[in-house]
């Protein structure tokens, strides 16, 4: 048996018929140019890590129209090329081109790109809101004309109905979002969301809910962009693109916009406590990171991304590690006073006032 080839332990989600590996493959970095967010892809390594994937047991594949302008769904169609069966595809639509005749034809764009007749989960991005509008557009008629919740979901029971999609999904959606969501009638399987050991403000009410109403999590960001991965001991070495979130200070971060002052101590504590806590025993900072969050039963999938084949195989030893409950409490203890400091805000990159989770 080759390193990557171990079969993962799966759960369903939500409601639905899916069985899906607890370790989920995020493709943002997927197609990327040396401009991108992640920088350069080879395709090559794509094609590679999707066959190690699968044959892991890895079987949950996330992009999104956005990540990379649609370059990311193009990169990974190729990859499934042969083997589209093995694999349950989520992607996500923008707030912003939630109007249905957009929302189809922006549905219809994803397909194609992806070399797909049917798309297994279809997730709204985030709520339909100002705020989050504005993240994706500034078009002024947009914005004065958004489009409604009713008119959104609507559109994509239609694609579900002609089997464009198999289910339909929701992404960074609060207790109350959730709520209206439900209101519409249209049957929801699962919700993804910031989930780590430095983001655990999820824990309070929205998880809850979620598990109450059968509804699926989907945990993104599983080593915080990087930071959980052991590279960084101090926030000084973080590079300043990872630095937008709520974490670290305003001023900071290339592109930070929540204007808040940040939690620097509690974060650097956190980040000393886990280090130690790995090194004593004698694992990895991204095992230790990784299998805490596996370690929640009520997380059907825990997201992580990838650029090679080692990388994959370092996530895959993380989801066949068991982590005990007495580490586990450790690992809550260590980041409490993280979580207290930034508190059950959901949303990490806006102004905690203008949140788009509710």
């Amino acid at each position: 048996m080759k390193e990557s080839e171990q079969i993962l332990e799966t759960r369903r989600l939500g409601i639905s018929e899916l069985q899906v590996g607890i370790l989920g493959m995020g493709c943002w970095q997927f197609g990327g140019d040396s401009n991108s967010y992640w920088g350069f892809q080879s395709q090559r390594d794509v094609e590679e890590m999707i066959g190690a994937a699968l044959d892991s047991g890895i079987n949950y594949f996330d992009t999104a129209e956005m990540y990379n302008d649609g370059e990311s769904e193009r990169s990974l169609g190729l990859a499934l090329k042969g083997r589209r069966s093995r694999a349950i595809i989520g992607t996500k639509i923008k707030t912003s081109n939630t109007k249905p005749k957009t929302l189809r034809e922006q549905c219809e764009a994803s397909l194609r790109r992806l070399q797909t007749d049917y798309i297994d989960l279809y997730m709204l991005h985030w709520p339909i809101n100002y705020q989050s509008i504005l993240h994706f557009s500034n078009d002024e008629s947009l914005l004065a004309d958004p489009p409604t919740l009713e008119e959104a979901f609507y559109t994509l029971d239609q694609l579900k109905q002609e089997g464009k999609i198999r289910h339909i999904g929701i992404s960074n959606h609060g207790v109350e979002q959730m709520d209206e969501v439900k209101a519409t009638g249209v049957k929801v399987i699962a919700n993804e969301l910031v989930y780590n050991l430095l983001c655990r403000a999820i824990e309070s009410r929205i998880l809850p809910y979620c598990t109450r109403h059968q509804m699926g999590v989907i945990g993104y960001m599983g080593l915080h962009q990087g930071i959980l991965s052991g590279k960084y001991r101090k926030i000084d070495e973080i590079p300043l693109g990872r630095m937008r979130s709520r974490h670290f200070h305003h001023s900071r971060g290339e592109g930070s916009r929540h204007g808040e002052e940040g939690a620097e101590p509690e974060l650097q504590e956190a980040l000393n406590g886990i280090h130690q806590l790995a090194f004593d025993l004698g694992v990895s900072v991204s095992m230790l990171s990784l299998a805490w969050a596996f370690s929640n039963p009520n997380i059907a999938i825990t997201i992580c991304g990838a650029r090679n084949v080692q990388q994959l195989n370092a996530n895959i030893e993380a989801a066949s590690f068991p982590i005990s409950s007495e580490v586990r409490n450790q690992l809550d203890h260590i980041t409490a006073p993280l979580l207290h400091k930034l508190g059950n805000n959901a949303d990490y990159f806006e102004n905690s006032k203008y949140s788009r989770i509710r």
